[in-house]
């Protein structure tokens, strides 16, 4: 049998963009830039860590020139990254317009950076706070792939709020990839928010945590089903957290309706789909270990949790 030619290769591969047609419409085909939103991304961690990401200044330092520069720079890139997702995301736009609104976007971006500055702080010192394995606050700057993901989800969500099409879902994907920690920029969280370990963390869109929040790997903040897919586009779907909630590991806290008290400790490995009062206890119980040696059908130690 004849190998096909390059040309009938080609031919077949440019069939396929008929297909994505679907998909991508004529008005669409230009995006955000993902690698230009990755680097504004550090270029945003570097102007709240001076230091500690970059070779620029000493940890904790920076020059006025250094931080107006940065500013600049951020909002410039950042309303041309904006430009790009409201044409993608509106085919009868403007591009005038598209340019004016992308402006105003980011300076109110700009504008809103040292807020969202002091709340990172906040979650690096709660993240300080509530693990004793920290020997100091920039190791957890450093290191804490918890605090990671939510420097980016601040930055996210101010977007997401702004309503930026696409651009706050690019950053959130980065840090999900990076840390293994999974939060849809929509999610609403307060201050002093702590993911520990943080490893399979999955806050779903419509998630509301109030202040203090502890969160442990493998947790679950997400929706009873999704079966109906787009039609559930813009509803209630995620749990509500009060203030001083702790999830421990491997937990799914489930629904739109859900409402987990504030001061309530939800236990390892439950599946809590119905709200829980103040300062609320939920556990798992009457579950057995049961250890057998590899062949024998008789347990060699047996426990009930």
């Amino acid at each position: 049998m004849q190998s096909t030619s390059l040309k009938e290769r080609a031919a077949s591969i440019m069939s396929g963009y008929d297909a994505q047609n679907d998909f991508i419409r004529e008005h669409k085909r230009v995006f955000p830039r993902r690698a230009i939103i990755y680097q504004l991304l550090n270029e945003i961690r570097s102007l709240m860590f001076p230091g500690y990401f970059d070779d620029e200044t000493l940890a904790g330092v920076s020059s006025e020139n250094l931080v107006e520069e940065r500013l600049l720079r951020i909002e410039r890139v950042l309303g041309d990254q904006v430009f790009r997702a409201l044409l993608y995301d509106d085919c009868n736009l403007d591009e005038e317009v598209a340019r004016e609104r992308a402006t105003t976007i980011a300076d109110a971006f700009v504008a809103a950076l040292p807020r969202i500055q002091r709340l990172i702080l906040k979650d690096a010192e709660a993240a300080f706070e509530g693990d004793p394995a920290a020997h100091s606050r920039e190791e957890v700057i450093l290191c804490y792939p918890g605090l990671r993901a939510i420097f980016v989800h601040r930055i996210a969500h101010e977007l997401y709020v702004q309503g930026v099409p696409l651009i706050p879902r690019l950053m959130s994907e980065k840090a999900h990839s990076e840390t293994g920690i999974d939060i849809h920029p929509g999610a609403t969280i307060g201050e002093y928010f702590f993911i520990d370990h943080g490893t399979g963390v999955v806050i779903g869109e419509t998630t509301e945590i109030g202040t203090h929040g502890k969160i442990y790997q493998g947790v679950t903040l997400g929706a009873t089903s999704t079966r109906k897919g787009q039609a559930l586009s813009g509803t209630k779907r995620h749990p509500t957290l009060g203030d001083y909630v702790t999830v421990y590991s491997n937990a799914s806290v489930l629904g739109g309706n859900t409402y987990i008290g504030s001061g309530s400790v939800i236990g390892g490995s439950a599946f809590v789909v119905e709200s829980v009062p103040e300062n609320g206890r939920v556990f798992v119980k009457d579950q057995e270990i049961v250890i057998r040696q590899f062949g024998s059908p008789e347990p060699v130690w047996c426990y009930q949790i």
